[in-house]
């Protein structure tokens, strides 16, 4: 038997396929068994997992490149530019988004840093004519008016925050400033829109054309259709340069955040006027500046000393009250402004470049000249009509006109009226709260009533800014 065994071919199996003991095979390998032998099999699978694995990759990039595509489009400053707004909704998953037309350059964005009685409804007149120019004029009545008692250093972070808004045409930012059930605001609703040339214009009126200069007949332009805030929005989607004139913001540092902001470029026109002669306006337009007046005064700091507002022995009256508010005011707006100039004089990096100091009484002297450096300052071009317009309405006839009111005067007599108004106490008191700001913009003091009487002497001299 052991004979045979030898002399028969060898058959070999494989040590995996042995049971041990009883010599039976393995079932669990026979198919890894037949693979293992069949070479070409092998490499056919190798062969479809790496185009898989192929495949799988170049997906994921793909999904990758889509999802780095969406994240920086979500952190690129957004313009309210009219291109973006105006476009259908797009998923920003669809590959055609990344072929998107480049955003719209930055806008120009100005702000009229100013002060009641100043001068600044001409001077916002200056940009009102233009038709380059989206205008708006005091935006922020409307949250001094809802708000009212607040004072007006409380109110200056919403103040900034609608100019955040506005800057961006969102104008719905009106909404929140209106009366409980009352109607949506509409674009005859805001604060001197009847004089305003967009509203008044076409497309949204057909009673002024942008490009013709000239003064709106508010009897005119109040016979306009109320057109939605979402159609005015539109509107300001169009202009590349925003204009805001405000008397409300206090202070050029409280808008540091939004010079800061690299979605915005803004800058500031800090349009300054004698402290005496705006004291003198605001007396004269007492009854206008009721409240206002009132909410000033409540920011006053009620530690300080203040020499007497009236000569002793002299009986008070209720227009002495009045008067008391009017000129009372000037502490806190002179005080406010005294840090503006504090920080244009050593300006930080966000003011360097952005910021510009015009004077009232040079602006009457010279229109012309002035106007085109503003202009300048501004990225604007401007014009033989609208620097005929500066001209005559600072070379007309009339010495004065009703307050709040633009016409045509004698801009520079105007400019001086205060020296033979005031009385050497108002004269003093306004000096004392204001005289840091006079020693900046060029205002000298005066010693005696008649000193401020003899206008052969010109109290004017050299800015430091």
């Amino acid at each position: 038997m052991r004979g045979k065994q030898y002399h028969q071919p060898l058959k070999l199996t494989a040590p995996w396929e042995k049971d041990a003991g009883f010599g039976r095979k393995l079932k669990t390998y026979r198919n890894h068994t037949k693979i293992i032998a069949q070479p070409g099999i092998v490499m056919k699978v190798l062969r479809r997992k790496r185009i898989v694995l192929f495949m799988a990759y170049l997906l994921l990039l793909v999904l990758t490149m889509l999802n780095l595509a969406n994240y920086k489009w979500t952190k690129e400053p957004q313009q309210c530019n009219h291109q973006m707004r105006s476009t259908t909704y797009q998923s920003r998953s669809d590959i055609r988004f990344l072929y998107r037309p480049s955003l719209a350059k930055k806008r120009q964005l100005i702000y009229v840093l100013t002060t009641w009685r100043s001068g600044s409804s001409f001077f916002g007149e200056l940009f009102n004519q233009n038709a380059d120019v989206f205008f708006l004029y005091e935006p922020m009545w409307h949250i001094w008016q809802k708000l009212y008692p607040g004072d007006a250093v409380s109110l200056q972070g919403a103040a900034r925050d609608m100019l955040s808004s506005l800057y961006r045409c969102d104008l719905s930012v009106f909404q929140l400033y209106n009366s409980p059930g009352g109607k949506n605001f509409t674009s005859l609703g805001l604060f001197g829109a009847t004089l305003n040339k967009v509203v008044c214009s076409y497309p949204l009126c057909s009673a002024y054309r942008k490009e013709v200069v000239g003064m709106v007949d508010d009897k005119v332009c109040k016979k306009c259709p109320p057109q939605s805030l979402r159609l005015l929005e539109e509107e300001c989607l169009k202009y590349s340069t925003i204009v805001i004139k405000g008397v409300r913001i206090l202070d050029v540092n409280v808008l540091a955040p939004l010079m800061e902001d690299p979605s915005l470029d803004l800058k500031v026109i800090h349009l300054v006027r004698d402290p005496r002669a705006v004291a003198n306006s605001r007396i004269k337009s007492r009854h206008g500046l009721i409240r206002e007046n009132l909410q000033v005064v409540r920011s006053r700091d009620p530690k300080l000393r203040r020499i007497p507002f009236v000569d002793p022995g002299h009986k008070a009256n209720k227009k002495d009250g009045s008067d008391y508010h009017s000129i009372g005011a000037m502490e806190v707006i002179c005080d406010r402004t005294s840090r503006t100039l504090r920080t244009a004089l050593n300006p930080p990096s966000w003011l360097k470049g952005k910021y510009m100091a015009v004077r009232y009484e040079d602006l009457v002297e010279n229109p012309v000249k002035t106007l085109r450096s503003v202009y300048r300052f501004a990225n604007l071009t401007t014009n033989h009509d609208i620097e005929m317009f500066a001209l005559n309405m600072t070379s007309g006839s009339s010495s004065s006109s009703k307050p709040f009111i633009v016409s045509s005067r004698n801009a520079t007599q105007a400019a001086s009226a205060w020296r033979t108004v005031l009385s050497i106490q108002q004269i003093k008191q306004v000096e004392d709260y204001c005289h840091h700001s006079m020693s900046v913009l060029g205002y000298e003091r005066v010693r005696t009533a008649g000193e401020a009487k003899d206008l052969s002497k010109s109290l004017l001299t050299h800015s430091r800014l």
